[in-house]
C-alpha cells in the first residue's frame, strides 16, 4: 500500500487505510450482536427508512436496493428532506437506521430528538464512528464502524459504513444475526484484498489525471447498489479538489446529458451491477466514439476499444462499492498534489456540519 509514496500526506494515508478499516469494521460485529438481534425482532412488517446526509446518505444505495428488490417496503431519504417535509412517513416505520460518522451531524441529531417522544415512531439505530457522539446517546441502538480518527472527505468512514449498514440489510432480509455478520465478513475480505491490489499499482494515479487531461466537464454514472460510488466519488472530487463533477444514473445521463458527449467530456462508468451491465459497458463504447474519454469499472468481461478499463474483481455487491469509488479517490489525490493543493484540505466546506 505504501508504494503510493510512503503516505506523504493523511489524505492518501486515509485511502490506503480503507482495506483495515473495511476488516475491522467486519470484525466489530460480532460484538455488537445483540443491537442486530434487535433489528431482526423488529423485522419489516412495517417500513424501514434509511436516512443520513452526504457520504453517510450515499452508503445507504447498496442496502436500500436490496431491500427494495427483495419486496420489504424501504426508503432512502436524505436527512433534511426527512426532517422538514417527509417527516409524517415516520408514523408507518419500524424501523429508522441514521447514518452519520460523526454522530453531530445537524439534520439528523434534530430528527432524532424531534421524533423520540412521538406516540408512533421507529425504533432508532444508529451508524456512527465511535460511540461518544449525540446521535449514538439518543438512539435506541448504536453499531460503531470502528474506523477511529479520519480528517480528510469521507474514505474509510464510507467503507467502513458499507460494511455495517449491509450487515443490517442482511438481517431485515432474514438471515440470522451471525449468519449475515458471516458473509458480511466474507465480503468484506474480498473487498479488501481488491483495494489492496489496486494500491499496488504505483502509476494509477497518474494515469488517471493523464486520462482527465484538461478536459472541462467530468461526470460520474452508475446504477443501482453502485450509485453509492458514484454519488461519493462525485463528493470526493468536489471536497477534496473542487472538481465540478457530477453523479447521474446512468439511464438518466441518456435523457438530455448526453448532449455533453464529445471532446470536453470525462466519464466515469461503474459497470458492475449484472442486470444493467451490457448497457453501461455499451453506454462507455457510445462515450468514447463520440471523443470522449471514458473509464470503465469493471467485474471482469468485455470492455470496448479505446476505453480505460478497471477490472475490480469478483464482489459482494453490497460491498462492491468501497472497491469501485477507488478511482475517484485517487484521482481527486493526484490532482491535489499535481495543483499544489493540500490533500484532502476543506476550504469553504468541513469535516462535520453542525448547522442545517
Amino acid at each position: 500500500m505504501k508504494s503510493l509514496g510512503n503516505f506523504p500526506d493523511p489524505f492518501i494515508a486515509e485511502i490506503s487505510g480503507q482495506p483495515e478499516a473495511i476488516r475491522r469494521a467486519a470484525a466489530g460485529l460480532t460484538e455488537q450482536i445483540r443491537v442486530l438481534e434487535r433489528v431482526a425482532a423488529i423485522g419489516h412488517e412495517r417500513t424501514v427508512v434509511f436516512t443520513g446526509m452526504g457520504s453517510s446518505y450515499d452508503v445507504c444505495y447498496p442496502s436500500v436496493t436490496a431491500l427494495a428488490a427483495a419486496g420489504i417496503p424501504t426508503l432512502h431519504v436524505d436527512t433534511s428532506e426527512l426532517l422538514h417535509f417527509r417527516r409524517n412517513v415516520l408514523a408507518d416505520a419500524g424501523l429508522l437506521v441514521t447514518v452519520s460518522q460523526s454522530g453531530e451531524s445537524a439534520e439528523v441529531v434534530r430528527l432524532v430528538e424531534e421524533i423520540e417522544h412521538r406516540d408512533r415512531s421507529p425504533y432508532v439505530v444508529a451508524v456512527t464512528n465511535g460511540t461518544d457522539n449525540t446521535l449514538a446517546r439518543l438512539a435506541g441502538g448504536v453499531l460503531d464502524t470502528r474506523v477511529g480518527t479520519e480528517v480528510g472527505p469521507s474514505t474509510m468512514t464510507f467503507a467502513a459504513a458499507l460494511v455495517v449498514v449491509a450487515t443490517v440489510a442482511r438481517v431485515l432480509r432474514g438471515g440470522s444475526p451471525m449468519d449475515a455478520t458471516s458473509e458480511t465478513q466474507r465480503g468484506a475480505d474480498a473487498a479488501a484484498a481488491s483495494i489492496d491490489a489496486l494500491l499496488a499499482r504505483p502509476a494509477l494515479p497518474g494515469e488517471l489525471t493523464a486520462w482527465l487531461g484538461d478536459r472541462p466537464h467530468s461526470v460520474i454514472l452508475a446504477r443501482g447498489p453502485a450509485r453509492a460510488a458514484a454519488e461519493m466519488g462525485a463528493l470526493t472530487l468536489k471536497e477534496a479538489i473542487g472538481l465540478p463533477i457530477e453523479s447521474l444514473q446512468t439511464a438518466q445521463f441518456r435523457h438530455g446529458p448526453l448532449e455533453l458527449a464529445g471532446p470536453d467530456l470525462a466519464a466515469i462508468v461503474i459497470a458492475t451491477e449484472p442486470e444493467t451491465r451490457d448497457l453501461d459497458v455499451g453506454l462507455a463504447g457510445e462515450l468514447v466514439a463520440l471523443g470522449a474519454a471514458a473509464i470503465v469499472v469493471v467485474e471482469g468481461g468485455e470492455t470496448p476499444e479505446g476505453v480505460m478499463r478497471i477490472d475490480i474483481g469478483d464482489q459482494d455487491r453490497l460491498l462492491a462499492s468501497a472497491v469501485s469509488i477507488l478511482p475517484a479517490q485517487l484521482l481527486a489525490w493526484k490532482l491535489a498534489v499535481e495543483r499544489g493543493r493540500p490533500p484532502g484540505s476543506y476550504i469553504r466546506a468541513s469535516k462535520v456540519t453542525t448547522r442545517e
